[in-house]
């Protein structure tokens, strides 16, 4: 259910984040067992099931979601968004259009949903600020990192810390040449070539690589390949496929002040 947790202490209380996998949950077949997205055909009674399973392994009980479109909008999440959020999420016609989530409220979880894409955790836990950003190819190339972090800075935060999840490996994300190139001249350290070598991306170094320009430093980056790990929902290996969560929240200790922006 948890593949992995990454946690940072600040003046403004403790950030956690958390990558999900496919065990564990409620599901059949292709959705087997613990997918969380409402809107690849799976029953809507298990996604909000599985929802519910995970708030309670994270110890939260709302989690903000949207509904990704591979673009640039960043949702922000405010004191009222936070207290409406629930774990269910709503219909998926029902969320928000966006491809980054950011917050300074506390106890409400930022989740992004994927199936290769670069899922990116961030967090000020001084300025007690968070977002959740899903960087596909086509968002990383639009600069979708770099809007969330600008966004985030408005908020306040100052030193952010980011947790890569897991995506498709360089050595499988199999391109066109002529795609390749486009993004590759985005982005160089995006060009690579698969195992048979043929032309190839790899989408997580330059999100990588627009993090550390963007003065973000990296606390943990997964090395695991979505197309090669059973244990993950993967698009290009199985076409109808959940879709796993990477999930960022701050818990602020009681009595505690956040420092001014």
């Amino acid at each position: 259910m948890l593949l992995s947790r990454v946690e940072l202490a600040g003046a403004a209380g403790r950030v956690r984040m958390a990558f999900t996998d496919r065990n564990g949950g409620y599901g059949h077949g292709a959705f087997g067992s613990f997918n969380l997205a409402l809107h690849v055909g799976d029953e809507p009674a298990l996604v909000t099931a599985n929802r519910s399973l995970l708030g309670q392994a994270l110890g939260i009980d709302r989690i903000s979601f949207v509904e990704q479109v591979h673009g640039t909008a960043v949702h922000d999440v405010t004191s009222d968004a936070a207290a409406s959020a629930g774990l269910g999420g709503g219909a998926a016609s029902e969320a928000v259009e966006a491809d980054a989530q950011v917050s300074d409220s506390a106890d409400v979880g930022l989740a992004i949903l994927v199936a290769d894409c670069t899922p990116v955790l961030l967090a000020d836990p001084d300025a007690g600020v968070i977002g959740a950003v899903h960087a596909g190819r086509r968002g990383m190339v639009d600069g979708i990192v770099a809007a969330t972090v600008d966004r985030m800075r408005a908020r306040g935060a100052k030193s952010i810390a980011a947790a890569i999840g897991p995506s498709i490996g360089p050595r499988r994300y199999e391109v066109p040449k002529a795609m390749r190139d486009e993004v590759s001249a985005v982005e160089p350290v995006t060009a690579s070539v698969t195992r048979l070598g043929t032309p190839a991306l790899d989408v997580a170094a330059g999100v990588a690589e627009q993090l550390v320009r963007e003065g973000v430093s990296i606390r943990y980056w997964s090395p695991r390949c979505t197309l090669e790990s059973q244990d993950l929902f993967s698009y290009r290996r199985d076409g109808t496929t959940g879709r796993f969560a990477g999930v960022v929240w701050l818990s602020t200790p009681e009595g505690a002040t956040r420092p001014p922006a």
